[in-house]
């Protein structure tokens, strides 16, 4: 079992930047590869960004690449998204996922074994 929990989420302009964090505990954090995926009212969860086990490895959606950041730091047990030039568009709930699956599709929330509860993120404009 992963307990994430995610924080640093907030009310920010339209340009401005947050960095949101996830803390995992109960298991090997570096068994892990690690997503964020974030879901607006009326819509369904949307991938973000992700990465491999070891931090070497990036993905980002098109919408967000560019902008977003993901790192990791294993020492910590933690997981980042640094995000620049915020649009209202990228207001949403962002979750943090823990994914134990080798050669596993990160894009996809199927691909996802623990999650977090999310944390709120409003771009105003």
């Amino acid at each position: 079992q992963v307990q994430l929990v995610e924080s640093g989420g907030g009310l920010v302009q339209a340009g401005g930047s947050l960095r949101l964090s996830c803390a995992a505990s109960g298991r090997t954090f570096s068994n892990y590869a690690m997503g964020w995926f974030r879901q607006a009212p009326g819509k369904e969860r949307e991938f973000v960004a992700a990465t491999g086990r070891s931090g070497a490895n990036t993905y980002y959606a098109d919408s967000v690449k560019g902008r977003f950041t993901i790192s990791r730091d294993n020492a910590k047990n933690t997981v980042y998204l640094q995000m620049n030039s915020l649009k209202p568009e990228d207001t949403a709930v962002y979750y943090c996922a823990a994914s134990r699956a080798y050669g596993g599709v990160l894009y996809l929330t199927g691909s996802y074994d623990y999650w977090g509860q999310g944390t709120q993120v409003t771009v105003s404009s």
